[in-house]
């Protein structure tokens, strides 16, 4: 800079509910940090959460310590009011706030941004398509073996289902509705770290599911972290994942799982499609010192083998305690535990956005017709 003056650093505000943290919240993030230098996030409190859209699925301290390991974020305000309001961005030195371009309102229907709308410190980021906790929370509901594809049977069990809630299934926002995920080499490079080990690091090898990616694998994936200099993670197969643990699973696809896993910040690589036994090719192509595994059980593999049995023979073989016995199958546990809070919650969410979506579109189709009433008055005039 002239004169030797050092650049402003822009701060970035961003703030949600940030319920059930998935690959679509991280990409909202790491969209918004590129705007700026430092992202800080507020997540907003159960209370309010619970008033404007119904129950949260993860408590606030889950999801304050989900937000805090997304690696673009610099830091997590805790218990953000949920209108985002001037004063806001004035206590932490924000110069704008940064949403997905979907609709978020309060419970009177009222754009929570329109303050820092009007005051032109709003920026807008593309939301991720084809995933939203409200898809996610629809997703175990259905509770279909085969819900992450999405093909005529699929479309007419979700259709059913839609019927059952006595809802119109023809009518469905563009923000919540189902949609297929569609992944890219692209969106892998923005969320990859691109580091490689040096020739020093100690490398840490770990493989799972890390299906609906939860506060349970967090500490355990921060327990992993410290056994080493470099993670890895092997992310296992939806075919496989569905022949150890059965039933629906996995509830997210591989790429969803990928992207979701590389969101954290502990993370410095991952297997796509990781073999299910942890063999001695793949130890030696990736240098790895130590494979690791959390307290829960360890399932055979196809041929009723020790999948851990060659980091064993090499004596690398480490079982951690993170303090934090959550599971996948808890979460879905507590969704069904609560299944009609959560369809009215997401049923009165959707009503929600088609209200806010019909608002704008007739706001729209006003002010064009006020710009060309505008335009006729002077020819009317001579």
């Amino acid at each position: 800079m002239n004169n030797g003056q050092k650049k402003k650093e822009i701060r970035v505000w961003c703030d949600g509910c940030y319920d059930m943290v998935h690959f679509g919240h991280a990409n909202s993030l790491r969209q918004a940090k590129a705007l700026g230098d430092v992202l800080i996030v507020g997540v907003h409190t159960d209370e309010e959460i619970a008033k404007h859209k119904g129950p949260p699925v993860f408590t606030q301290e889950e999801r304050y310590k989900m937000v805090k390991a997304i690696k673009w974020v610099d830091q997590v305000v805790e218990g953000a009011p949920y209108v985002t309001t001037l004063e806001t961005l004035d206590k932490y030195q924000c110069d704008f706030c940064v949403h997905g371009d979907d609709i978020t309102v309060t419970a009177d229907g009222i754009d929570t941004y329109h303050l820092v709308k009007e005051a032109g410190k709003y920026r807008e980021v593309s939301r991720t398509a084809g995933v939203s906790t409200t898809d996610l929370v629809g997703r175990m509901l259905l509770l279909t073996r085969e819900h992450f594809k999405r093909g005529d049977k699929e479309y007419s069990v979700a259709l059913e289902h839609s019927s059952n809630l006595g809802t119109d299934s023809t009518a469905r926002s563009p923000y919540t509705g189902c949609s297929q995920f569609l992944p890219t080499t692209q969106k892998i490079i923005q969320f990859s770290s691109g580091l490689s080990p040096k020739p020093t690091d100690r490398v840490v090898y770990v493989a799972g599911a890390f299906d609906l990616f939860h506060v349970g694998h967090l500490d355990f994936l921060a327990a992993a972290h410290k056994q080493g200099d470099f993670l890895i993670v092997g992310l296992h197969t939806d075919l496989e994942v569905n022949r150890y643990k059965g039933s629906n699973y996995p509830i997210m696809n591989l790429h969803e799982r990928v992207l979701s896993v590389l969101a954290c910040k502990y993370v410095h690589e991952v297997v796509i499609g990781a073999p299910y036994s942890v063999t001695a090719d793949l130890m030696d192509h990736f240098k790895v010192d130590v494979v690791c595994h959390g307290m829960t059980q360890i399932a055979p593999g196809v041929n009723v083998t020790d999948p851990y049995l060659v980091p064993k023979e090499r004596n690398c073989f480490k079982i951690l305690d993170s303090g934090n016995t959550m599971t996948t199958e808890d979460i879905v546990q507590r969704i069904i535990r609560h299944r009609l809070e959560f369809e009215e919650r997401n049923n009165k969410k959707e009503k929600k956005e088609l209200a806010a979506v019909k608002a704008i579109a007739k706001k729209s189709v006003k002010q064009n017709g006020d710009c060309k009433i505008t335009q006729q008055e002077p020819i009317k005039s001579h």
